[in-house]
């Protein structure tokens, strides 16, 4: 059963145990409510959009699980864990950090932007490596990454200026399993590709969710992403959740008028750009 202010994502739902738990998240920036009482769960294995336009949140939230932000109030779990500084249980310091590093990780929409121009992909999978699971000869892994993100030697001694923006996303996803995360937060990750590219990342990213078990939070604007790769979807509008369910009822049948005006403008035959100008004034 699914509600406004809970979703239990994937196929399963019904019987898969919860990887990620969402309680009561609120975040303001002075005045502006970024975050309003957002809740949701995602199941192991499971899939979950969260859309919106610009400023409904949902990259706040994105962050709030990821750990690059703190909420006002609220909790994040992993495997019922509270994985928030501070929270009893929760190791402090270094070792936590790692800790709860390697239990969620983030695919950026600019993979350019978060890989370090001067190293080789080889090297950047070994430091992560190295980092999180000091003492071991990685080499093996770094292949084994490599070829689950469909990359090979040449890729390995490439430096991300001689990659294409396909490869270094493939790059970003290897470096996020590296460390074998229980959820991954893909925010907008194939917004700056071409559409080709983009369905080739799309099936990579289900053969992985097929192979590891791992729970997907996708972030986007992309009503057309989350139809192709999304159990469940929430819609988030004013730091809000407007309306959840399965995606493709949602999508299908959306009950609010916000989740409606956004499957409108998207562009198609006979669509009217200054009705859904008006209609967005009237919301």
């Amino acid at each position: 059963m699914t509600t406004a202010t809970g979703t239990s994502a994937g196929p399963l739902a019904g019987t898969a145990k919860t990887v990620l738990e969402v309680l009561g998240l609120h975040r303001a920036y002075g005045s502006v409510r970024a975050v309003d009482d957002v809740s949701f769960r995602l199941a192991e294995g499971g899939s979950l959009g969260i859309v919106g336009e610009s400023g409904s949140g949902k990259t706040t939230t994105a962050r709030i699980v990821v750990g690059l932000e703190r909420a006002d109030e609220g909790r994040v779990l992993i495997h019922g864990r509270d994985r928030s500084d501070g929270a009893h249980g929760t190791a402090r310091g270094k070792a936590g950090r790692l800790a709860r590093a390697r239990e969620v990780q983030m695919v950026f929409q600019d993979p350019f932007l978060s890989l370090d121009p001067r190293t080789t992909v080889g090297a950047a999978l070994r430091e992560t490596l190295a980092l999180h699971f000091p003492g071991a000869d990685h080499a093996r892994r770094i292949t084994e990454l490599l070829d689950q993100v469909g990359l090979g030697s040449r890729e390995a001694d490439a430096l991300p200026r001689q990659l294409s923006g396909g490869q270094r996303q493939r790059v970003a996803i290897a470096r996020a399993l590296a460390v074998e995360p229980a959820v991954l937060v893909l925010d907008e990750a194939v917004a700056a590709l071409d559409v080709s590219v983009q369905a080739q990342i799309l099936n990579l990213l289900f053969d992985i969710r097929e192979q590891t078990g791992i729970g997907y939070l996708f972030i986007t604007h992309d009503l057309g992403v989350v139809r192709c790769v999304t159990d469940d979807v929430i819609v988030m509008r004013s730091g809000r959740i407007v309306e959840s369910g399965p995606t493709q009822q949602v999508l299908a049948d959306p009950q609010h008028p916000y989740t409606r005006l956004l499957l409108e403008s998207v562009p198609r035959p006979g669509w009217d750009p200054r009705s859904i100008a008006a209609a967005r004034r009237a919301l």
